[in-house]
């Protein structure tokens, strides 16, 4: 029976459910308040980075994050006045921090990211953006190899996961890429990996052919999902009420305010992340770039190179901060010592964090046809098409080949 789907937010999440929603058969709204892909999946690194299943909260953190906090060379930032909100879900975030714990983490992201590149091609295929798909390699670059050596415990995660790599020592790497600086002198080399040529366009050729199939984009700001008798009638938007039998919440970090109207507190926090896009550059690394210490990946574009990464918790109204630009471009320019660009773009955005690392995906307990899809902190644009699809197969009645129960809303209390 085809029925009529509203998705709030047309962010990759957003739009990805509604193409797999199409082909389900189903008619789809999608609202934001908004245009599509202007959100954090614009202003996102690129990367389709499947090995990307160690969270932030690994063994040690608790130990390092104070030093880091006032080490400006560090990429991890906090506006002070914002504490007294963020302490809550900060000592909730930071029991994660144990061996246990992170391979737990890890076994969830997994099951999102492993097969990304081909999660983003089945999504693409016959949408007019698949050019913006690209097959490429993903590079972790260390100063030396007792640098990467410090890294084991997150690379024997990926290993346990199934991911292999080739290492890269010194001439190896220059060879393989010679724009780094001589003194790094190591890098792991990840096959089977992908980027996104131009995150903001390609979101909006996806969302464009969901208005190709029939569906409908609104702008306008959403404020309530309607529910009678413990079942959806439709969702209030721009002073209406749009009738659908079924909703789903897919807006990033602004998801909480609707989910608390559902019944359900989600503790979600901005993770800030910042981007500079360097147009023109006279040289081009050959693949996306993670460099390993500082913590920021450098991705290759449509005529630009993207650095993007930096953590900074400060709340969703204060404005963007000053240094976190700084110290990517310190980190560039150290990099790659040889790189110049004609001109440049700085960003920032907001990525939806829960206190366990883990998205929500699933049914909000206790009313029928409500469903929620946030909280991928850095691997929105990565995990986007599946996680739409998996919305798509809950909506359609279809039991997923994929154990749903670390992303349940039902983990959190409702109120």
């Amino acid at each position: 029976m085809t029925e009529t789907v509203v998705i709030v937010g047309a962010g990759i999440v957003g739009v990805s459910t509604a193409i797999w929603l199409q082909r389900e058969g189903h008619k789809v709204i999608l609202i934001d308040r908004g245009e599509p892909g202007e959100g954090t999946s614009y202003g996102n690194g690129g990367v389709l980075a499947s090995c990307a299943v160690v969270p932030v909260t690994v063994p040690g953190l608790l130990r390092k994050a104070p030093r880091m906090l006032f080490d400006p060379r560090q990429p991890l930032f906090l506006k002070w006045r914002h504490l007294p909100r963020l302490a809550p879900w900060l000592k909730a975030y930071l029991s994660h921090c144990t061996p246990d714990e992170t391979r737990r983490i890890s076994d969830a992201l997994f099951a999102l990211t492993g097969d990304s590149l081909a999660d983003h091609q089945a999504l693409a295929a016959g949408t007019g953006a698949e050019a913006f798909v690209v097959p490429c390699d993903y590079l972790y670059v260390y100063r030396d190899r007792s640098q990467f050596e410090a890294d084991a415990f997150g690379w024997s995660i990926r290993r346990e996961h199934g991911f292999r790599w080739d290492e890269l020592d010194g001439a190896a790497l220059r060879a393989h890429d010679p724009i780094f600086r001589p003194d790094l002198n190591f890098a792991v080399r990840l096959g089977g990996h992908g980027r996104i040529s131009d995150p903001g366009r390609h979101v909006k050729a996806l969302a464009s052919h969901v208005e190709a199939r029939g569906g409908r984009i609104i702008r306008a700001e959403v404020t309530d999902v309607v529910h009678q008798d413990g079942r959806v009638t439709g969702v209030r938007a721009g002073g209406e009420t749009i009738p659908c039998s079924a909703a789903i919440v897919t807006a990033g970090v602004w998801s909480g305010s609707l989910t608390k109207k559902l019944g359900l507190e989600v503790p979600l926090e901005s993770e800030r992340g910042y981007h500079i896009d360097l147009h023109e550059p006279n040289r081009m690394p050959r693949s996306p770039v993670m460099f390993a210490s500082a913590k920021f990946v450098a991705t290759p574009m449509d005529g630009r190179l993207r650095l993007a990464g930096i953590v900074e918790f400060g709340g969703l109204d204060a404005p963007p901060s000053r240094p976190p630009i700084n110290l990517l471009l310190r980190n560039i320019r150290a990099a790659m010592p040889d790189l110049t660009w004609r001109g440049a773009k700085e960003w920032m955005g907001h990525r939806p964090a829960t206190p366990d690392s883990i998205p929500v995906i699933g049914a909000v307990p206790g009313i029928e046809g409500a469903w929620l899809g946030f909280g991928h902190h850095h691997i929105g644009l990565t995990t986007g098409p599946k996680t739409g699809r998996l919305l798509a197969q809950l909506v359609s009645g279809h039991r997923p080949n994929l154990d749903l129960a670390p992303y349940a809303p039902s983990r959190f209390t409702r109120r």
